[in-house]
């Protein structure tokens, strides 16, 4: 499915960080094998924007915090939270990106799961469904006609992301060679099942031109 990439099309990479690589707190499997994929797609965009988890020590996603199993779930305000290991803790070597990342023309850098009490999936709204976080705004003044999304992980921070830049209203490709999924549970084949359902596109770097 040959996509031709113009000056309205937007990437965004999804949390390509080093808690979420091999050796992280919470290590997506063979996370850093995203890397090249993303350094040889990115210049291909004219807009590009990557997000960041950026936690509080203390976080209600933390399994520590509330001296649970992590992988378990507890009911919050906003509905089910999944608990993960603490991982990209603000200032840690752990929330920085993946040393061999290369999109140094990337233009918006966005920090999200910051609040100690909501966490934040979706590069566009936060695990309340109602807090946006200005992404969405800052692609429709560059004037982003489409959504190709890439990073970590599949099944979770870029499938929220994936919905949101949906029912935002644009058309969504999720380049799934950029991409690595935890399947935590089932998680992979529900998440290709909603793409599906909500016309999201699976495509390879290749199909890029």
């Amino acid at each position: 499915m040959r996509q031709v990439i113009g000056g309205h099309d937007a990437l965004v990479v999804v949390d390509v960080q080093n808690d979420f690589c091999p050796g992280g707190s919470l290590a997506v499997a063979d996370g850093d094998a995203v890397v090249p994929v993303v350094n040889e797609i990115a210049p291909r965009f004219a807009i590009v924007a990557m997000t960041q988890d950026w936690h509080p020590a203390g976080h209600i996603s933390f399994a520590s915090t509330h001296r649970a199993d992590p992988f378990t779930a507890i009911d919050v305000a906003y509905g089910s939270q999944v608990l993960w290991p603490d991982h990209c803790v603000q200032g840690t070597a752990g929330a920085e990106f993946h040393p061999g990342l290369r999109v140094p023309h990337a233009q918006a850098i966005l920090r999200k799961g910051y609040q100690p009490g909501i966490d934040s999936y979706s590069g566009f709204r936060e695990a309340d469904r109602a807090t946006a976080t200005g992404l969405a705004g800052y692609l429709r003044e560059r004037g982003t006609q489409r959504v190709f999304i890439c990073g970590l992980a599949t099944d979770f921070c870029v499938a929220w992301t994936a919905f949101d830049a949906a029912d935002a209203g644009w058309p969504v490709f999720v380049v799934e060679d950029a991409c690595r999924g935890i399947d935590l549970d089932g998680s992979l084949e529900r998440t290709f099942a909603e793409f599906a359902r909500r016309g999201i596109q699976r495509i390879s770097a290749s199909d890029l031109e």
